[in-house]
């Protein structure tokens, strides 16, 4: 699939927005963050940024942007439609959880309530995302179950890695946020691992021969393409990466999105202080490059089955 800019930055920062709201929304109430109205501040505002940016970003791949709003229509069959009205939905009360603690420096009671809420719906959101891409049974890439799992764990990854980072700003001695940013970069590396050997180890059972019904006659090949030029199916859905490029990718993917930020929030946890803020403010960045790179891979690695009609052998 034709990996668009757009969408690889909706993807990457949209789930890290959510997945930020939903740590917020947990952490704030239980007592496991600076109680800061600062904090409060930076905190959701960054998520706020991220997730809002995410989804606008996302209407720059429509045809025709002004009418995004239709999407919202078709929530009773759409995944896509699901993420848009959960995504807003998920505002409500993390407008009302913002409010409370900013202003007023509440995390409890009713206020408390909406940020549980808050976070309730970002995941929920989050698992939408992933579904409308899970759900495309024509893309072998995608229609399987690491797809889901893969995008809340990097949701979570890039979520807990900014939270770490924003509470050394606040607290420069020890939290239990760094070691768990250590758990999760982790479980992140291990699912991307999983997902990557899935699609390397497994294939679509389509084929050309299933395609056409025309197996049991013997083996089938195309006669002939069935466009003399390339057109909008094989620049959207026929896009290929040359297994040189994948493999690199892949390394850079491994190294700059999950070695590094593992390596250096382990530092920031042993070491502490100002060095330690720095070193999670690096981890954060790294694993930024990382995930776009990532999510790249993700788009450009996936093969529609509409392939087959154009001299693919299988997908």
């Amino acid at each position: 699939m034709h990996p668009a800019l757009s969408i690889v930055f909706f993807t990457t920062a949209s789930g890290a927005g959510f997945a930020l709201l939903m740590l917020l929304g947990l952490g704030a109430p239980l007592g496991l963050l600076p109680p800061s109205s600062g904090f409060g501040f930076a905190a959701l505002a960054t998520a706020a940024l991220l997730a809002a940016g995410g989804l606008a970003s996302s209407v720059f791949h429509l045809g025709r942007p002004e009418r995004a709003w239709r999407a919202f229509s078709q929530w009773r069959s759409s995944w896509l439609s699901r993420e848009g009205v959960f995504s807003v939905l998920t505002f409500l009360p993390a407008a009302i959880f913002g409010i409370g603690w900013v202003f007023f420096g509440a995390t409890g009671g009713f206020v408390g309530l909406c940020g549980i809420a808050a976070a309730a719906l970002a995941a929920v959101t989050i698992y939408c995302t992933g579904m409308i891409y899970a759900s495309l049974k024509p893309i072998h890439q995608w229609h399987n179950r690491w797809v889901v799992p893969n995008y809340f764990a990097l949701g979570l990854m890039s979520g807990f890695l900014v939270l770490d980072f924003l509470v050394r700003l606040w607290t420069p001695g020890p939290s239990g946020v760094g070691l768990l940013t250590l758990i999760v970069v982790l479980t992140a590396w291990w699912a991307k691992e999983q997902y990557w050997r899935f699609i390397d180890t497994t294939s679509a059972r389509s084929t050309t021969a299933t395609a056409t019904l025309l197996g049991s006659r013997g083996k089938v090949r195309m006669l002939e393409p069935p466009h003399t030029e390339e057109n909008y199916l094989l620049k959207e859905m026929g896009f290929r990466i040359a297994r040189k490029h994948q493999a690199r990718l892949r390394r850079v993917a491994r190294l700059t999105g999950f070695a590094a930020p593992f390596l250096l929030s382990l530092l920031a946890l042993v070491i502490g202080g100002h060095i330690g803020g720095i070193a999670a403010g690096i981890a954060l960045v790294s694993a930024a490059l990382g995930l776009v790179v990532e999510r790249w891979l993700f788009f450009a690695e996936a093969k529609h089955t509409v392939t087959l009609y154009y001299g693919a052998d299988a997908v």
